[in-house]
């Protein structure tokens, strides 16, 4: 199976409404921190303050974008990766000579801040926080004339425990994006597992037995007839291995009405069996309808592998709010509480239908004795079934 591409370090990013409160934030005090200055200092000095802080709010804006698209994914094929990063050094830049020529402005470190860590991995991001802090820290002292510690040391410690907390929520971002991985790829390989051992190996043990059969009995008649079921058993698993390659489906399956399925699927193993139906039938969810296909191959195939059985027989029932699954054989039986757990040499049926129902809510019993033959029992949940407008009954697909 290929592997999935590498992914990226994850990264708190500042999506919706964060995204919004921290930008938000930043205009509303550079507004105010600008309002303040002009009224606190004479024209010729405002000139050129204002000026500056107008650079860095377009040069804020405009990082915010790009590391917004770089979040995102949407960087354009072949852009170089870093062709944004001078925008943030000199927005940095510009941000220290602002707050240190007028500490006015020092309320806007915060957004600048979040904004660095955002844009920044790594140590660009400790040195890129760590001056934005270093600015304010100078600045407020430059406005103290010198003699305030606090001032200095304030926004010192302030950029120090933010990059902490900073630093712990990507670290546990990190973790529960590692364990979502391996989730993933553990419930893939399961996924995977169950298909393999419903169509191929269960095909080609059939097919084994019916090969085997026809060795002992050639050159009689019999054997021909052996070695056409094989191949056409075989012929089927064939597609059935090309589907799942493709889009793990079961081919010519997966439509018509859901009773004629099954019983196709169950006559793969068993020619004479039969599906019978009780309730009205109803469509039913594809996921179910998929299950019901696999736990009947599934069930039917260790029919004909193990059961010695002279008689077996599918039963599909329909409830106000499920659907219910009975593949009955009256074979050799066994114990359940003794069935070994899974190995190369088999054992996976059993665990396989169980998981199937269950991840989708459903139940799936197994009642057999030794001697007294055996019932699969499924039960999936489907919802109520649908009233038509015009009140005449739905006809099943």
């Amino acid at each position: 199976m290929p592997t999935a591409p590498p992914q990226p370090a994850p990264s708190i990013r500042l999506d919706g409404r964060i995204d919004a409160v921290v930008h938000l934030g930043f205009a509303v005090l550079m507004v105010a921190s600008a309002v303040r200055y002009v009224m606190r200092h004479s024209p010729a000095d405002n000139l050129w303050t204002v000026a500056l802080a107008g650079t860095v709010c377009v040069l804020y804006a405009v990082t915010a974008v790009l590391a917004r698209r770089r979040e995102r994914g949407r960087r354009q094929p072949g852009q170089p990766r870093r062709l944004w990063i001078p925008w943030m050094i000199v927005l940095v830049g510009a941000w220290a000579a602002l707050v240190v020529a007028a500490p006015s402005f020092a309320w806007c470190s915060f957004a600048i801040f979040f904004l660095t860590r955002t844009a920044f991995r790594g140590w660009a991001a400790y040195v890129a926080g760590g001056a934005t802090a270093a600015a304010t820290a100078v600045g407020l002292f430059r406005m103290s004339d010198w003699t305030d510690i606090a001032m200095l040391l304030g926004p010192l410690a302030a950029g120090a425990l933010l990059t902490l907390i900073y630093d712990k929520i990507e670290r546990d971002q990190e973790r529960l994006a590692a364990g979502e991985r391996e989730a993933g790829v553990a419930a893939e390989r399961e996924r995977v597992s169950r298909e393999i051992h419903d169509t191929v190996t269960q095909g080609l043990a059939s097919s084994l037995l019916l090969l085997e059969a026809a060795q002992r009995s050639w050159p009689a008649p019999a054997s021909d007839q052996d070695v056409r079921k094989a191949t056409d058993l075989l012929r089927r698993n064939l597609a059935d291995t090309r589907s799942l390659v493709h889009e793990l489906s079961a081919p010519g399956l997966e439509t018509g009405p859901l009773p004629e399925a099954l019983e196709h699927a169950a006559r793969q193993y068993v020619e004479t069996i039969r599906v019978q139906v009780t309730g009205d039938p109803r469509p039913v969810p594809s996921e179910v309808r998929h299950a019901l296909l696999r736990v009947t191959q599934s069930a039917v195939a260790n029919i004909k592998l193990h059961a010695r059985a002279n008689n077996a027989s599918v039963t599909l029932g329909y409830l106000p709010d499920a659907v219910t699954l009975d593949v009955y054989d009256d074979g050799r039986g066994f114990d359940p509480g003794t069935v070994p757990p899974p190995s190369e040499t088999g054992g996976y049926g059993l665990r396989a239908m169980r998981q199937r129902v269950e991840q989708l809510g459903g139940e799936l019993s197994v009642e057999s004795t030794p001697g007294e033959g055996t019932i699969i029992a499924a039960q999936l949940p489907v919802g109520p079934p649908a009233q038509p407008a015009n009140g005449t009954k739905e006809v099943a697909l």
